[in-house]
């Protein structure tokens, strides 16, 4: 018969076998084209994200300018000519999320995110 102290020693190998057995890698989703289920409808400051199925997923339409960020406030981005901030439209596009050197747009539930460019490229 096996003691408690071999017991245990068994026990212990299985747990630590076990684990790199059935350890897994990292899920990455891929939405496939379709709206990503984990984005939120409604932004930060609780306006609702609009969803619309007219016009086409390619962001080609939309020049960012600038970014005007603050990380604990309103930020604001230039894009098209035109001073927008999370939940407001620009074209078809809605704005998600404002970040200091990025926009993150909604268009039919897929994202677009545009970066701002630094100088001249």
């Amino acid at each position: 018969m096996l003691n408690k102290s071999a017991f245990s020693l068994v026990g212990a190998l299985f747990y630590i076998f076990s684990t790199f057995v059935f350890a897994q890698d990292a899920y990455k989703y891929d939405a496939k084209g379709k709206r990503n289920p984990f984005i939120p409808l409604v932004t930060a400051d609780g306006q609702l994200i609009k969803l619309d199925s007219e016009g086409e997923s390619e962001n080609k339409d939309l020049m960012l300018e600038g970014i005007i960020y603050d990380k604990n406030g309103i930020s604001y981005a230039i894009v098209n000519s035109q001073i927008v901030k999370t939940g407001d439209f620009s074209g078809e596009y809605q704005v998600l999320k404002i970040e200091n050197n990025k926009v993150i747009f909604i268009k039919e539930g897929l994202t677009s995110e545009i970066e701002l460019k630094k100088g001249e490229e």
